[in-house]
């Protein structure tokens, strides 16, 4: 075993020493191999960038109210008098205001994006005075929230940045009603910093929709509490509502784009991986037609068969891996945090989120460096193995 170990590191030390003279080769399959990792890594971001969005947005001790047979806010509805016989269910919190539920509204108004001017479904909230409570991680960061019964509304962050029109002290033509931008808001990266929002009673009549909501956000004096909350008001026969943990809602909202876009990514990689295959298979012919006598020679001085080979598949390892690292610098420092927006297919709104490049998805792109070099030396590595000593060993 001693001497095998000894043999694959002596003839691995002299093939990667012979690199600079193929540098050609190596370079363009180390190229290939970044280009396949800088891709994956890229495309997967954005799902990762949206899926956090979601999660960060849903919490364990908030509930969702809903009409009974709903999927989203958007076929939702619930009166007036539901929405107060909803916020005195047991488990419900409460502050010196009352309780932590927010009756709310959710429309979709047309703004037009920054980079392209094209309209886009951005997502308009009205809430009630409870809701950054409920919520408990929404914060002004400009300007101030806006005021009860005014024509006022706060952006989320990502909404600002992404829809003209949401500049702070900016107006905007809504329905009837113009609108002022008094405020913008953070809410930790969230789903929420797509919305923009202003007082529930203030947008009902503008969409005609008189004393009724689409759904209440109730926070719970703890997440053990969700049961009892829930079973005090689906019990109820004057209610028709259903309840939802915020955390699950927005898991099950980012499931199918996120599925979506990790299938066209992996897709998309596999097929440039098939490029980058054949490159290694290249290179690493050419590597092993190179020495072909200096490889014989090590046969008849007594190396075995088996530390050629894997002394081959060490040398394509380490071109893949260097291809990986290139390719996963490049795809952190190009996508990392990188702002977009796409369309939310549950609501039909725009989600404003940030690409995200994290420890998982590079490792998850080195793992397939790894496998395109191994794959990639492996045939080479085997006919390394099969060199004829006394013919090679004849070659001029």
């Amino acid at each position: 075993m001693l001497n095998w170990l000894s043999q694959i590191g002596a003839i691995t030390v002299a093939n990667l020493r012979t690199i600079p003279e193929r540098r050609g080769a190596a370079i363009a399959a180390a190229v290939g191999i970044a280009g396949v990792v800088a891709v994956l890594v890229g495309v997967l971001s954005i799902a990762e960038g949206f899926r956090r969005a979601m999660v960060v947005a849903g919490r364990d001790d908030v509930a969702l109210v809903l009409r009974s047979g709903s999927d989203s806010e958007m076929t939702s509805g619930i009166l007036g008098p539901d929405t107060r016989t909803i916020g005195d269910a047991p488990g419900l919190a409460r502050d010196e205001h009352g309780p932590l539920a927010s009756a709310e509204l959710f429309v979709i108004i047309n703004l037009p994006k920054r980079s392209t001017g094209t309209d886009a479904n951005v997502p308009m909230r009205g809430v009630s005075p409870a809701a950054y409570a409920v919520r408990g991680n929404v914060k002004i960061v400009a300007g101030r929230t806006f005021a009860a019964g005014r024509n006022e509304i706060v952006a989320g962050a990502g909404a600002a940045r992404q829809f003209a029109g949401l500049d702070l002290g900016s107006t905007l033509r809504i329905g009837n009603n113009d609108w002022t931008v008094v405020g913008i808001f953070t809410a930790d990266g969230g789903v929420a910093e797509s919305e923009i929002w202003t007082d529930a009673r203030v947008l009902q009549p503008v969409y005609h929709r008189g004393d009724s909501y689409q759904a209440v956000y109730a926070r719970l004096d703890s997440a053990g509490k969700f049961q009892a909350f829930s079973d005090s008001l689906t019990s109820n026969p004057a209610l028709n509502v259903k309840v939802v943990r915020q955390s699950d809602y927005y898991a099950e909202q980012s499931t199918s784009i996120t599925n979506f876009i990790k299938t066209i990514g992996v897709a998309v990689a596999t097929l440039m991986a098939l490029g980058a295959l054949f490159g290694a298979l290249n290179t690493m012919y050419s590597s092993v037609a190179a020495r072909t006598k200096e490889i014989a020679t090590l046969r008849a001085l007594g190396f075995g068969s088996f530390p050629v080979i894997v002394s081959v598949l060490l040398e394509s390892l380490v071109l893949a891996l260097a291809g990986g690292v290139i390719g996963g610098a490049i795809a952190y420092f190009a996508f990392n945090g990188f702002q977009t927006s796409t369309i939310n297919w549950q609501t039909f709104s725009q989600v404003a989120f940030a690409f995200k490049v994290t420890p998982q998805l590079l490792t998850r792109a080195i793992v397939w460096a790894a496998w395109i070099g191994l794959l990639g030396g492996l045939l080479p590595a085997i006919r390394a193995a099969r060199i004829p000593i006394a013919a090679a060993l004849r070659e001029t």
